[in-house]
């Protein structure tokens, strides 16, 4: 139990699901050929979640005194020893990259493997820097959690473009793209407000995160500004692709669960002030995520029923 609760299990299972759900609640309900078997599809997948369970484990080895003032739970050198995390780290770090590495070459695209060595290396600059850094950690992941999009597209769509099949594989990818920049924004937002919940232990480790930079109160505002934002934009979304084109199933599928919420969460923010505050925050924030992935099956049936 403790090395599930040491690599974030609910996290990888979120990142499963979704991987899962673009393949088979999506690109094969479209009428295309796919580069990956479903074998390999599930290698892509598993390298992925090991590449992403090592990064929280870096992740909790440099963060242990932050979490201890946080009041988070401590495993690393309680229930698992440094070395043993350590450990863990690396072979899943080789799992991981091995795995892109094979794929790379079944797919006759050498080169995509370094996709899986820079974001491995990335996680652990992240853990052991660029989280201390205004802004710069929460970007990275946020990017981080659009490619785990992203290189469902890279190696499930890229290698079969050809002269006939690129226009209609493109309007795919950019579906794909689309979904990795919601899961960008919504990422950011939820970064800042888990800035905002550990405010008293980043501020004691000598980060320098935005809420000890400017304040909590000026972060909070400047993250309601920023989920208005992305709640209006999601709304010209919503209206230009799904309303304007009869999918009235997608319609009223996101404006109950992304754009209710995410309303529900602006107005939270105008009294959010303790770290419990921020920690419902959080969860609602990665509720809209679970949410806004379900979608791409619910507006894929949604279009197949109207046809």
């Amino acid at each position: 139990m403790a090395f599930l609760k040491l690599i974030r299990y609910q996290n990888l299972l979120l990142l499963l699901f979704m991987q899962l759900l673009f393949r088979y609640g999506f690109l094969n309900l479209q009428d295309i050929s796919l580069a990956l078997s479903d074998l390999q599809f599930g290698i892509l997948v598993l390298s992925t979640v090991c590449i992403a369970a090592a990064g929280y484990i870096i992740n909790n080895i440099f963060d242990k005194e932050t979490d201890a003032i946080n009041n988070k739970e401590v495993i690393i050198g309680k229930e698992i020893s440094e070395a043993n995390a350590y450990n863990l780290y690396i072979a899943l770090n080789v799992l991981g990259v091995g795995g892109g590495f094979y794929l790379s070459n079944v797919i006759e695209k050498p080169g995509f493997a370094l996709l899986f060595i820079v974001v491995s290396g990335t996680l652990y600059l992240y853990a052991s820097s660029f989280k201390q850094s205004l802004l710069i950690g929460n970007i990275i992941v946020s990017i981080l959690t659009a490619i785990s999009v992203i290189i469902i597209g890279l190696f499930d769509l890229y290698p079969m473009i050809t002269p006939d099949t690129q226009v209609h594989l493109g309007i795919l990818f950019k579906l794909l793209l689309d979904y990795a920049l919601f899961a960008f924004l919504i990422n950011f937002i939820r970064e800042m407000v888990k800035d905002l919940q550990d405010v008293k232990g980043d501020y004691n480790m000598g980060m320098n995160t935005l809420p000890i930079a400017i304040g909590v109160a000026r972060t909070s505002k400047i993250v309601l500004a920023a989920t208005a934002f992305i709640t209006f934009y999601l709304l010209y979304y919503i209206y230009i692709y799904y309303f304007s084109n009869n999918l009235y199933i997608s319609t009223l599928y996101s404006l109950l669960t992304i754009i209710a919420p995410l309303v529900l969460i602006c107005i939270k923010l105008f009294e959010a002030k303790t770290s419990s505050d921020f920690k419902m925050l959080s969860l609602l924030l990665k509720v809209v995520l679970f949410f806004g992935i379900l979608s791409i099956a619910v507006n894929s049936l949604n279009i197949l029923y109207n046809v």
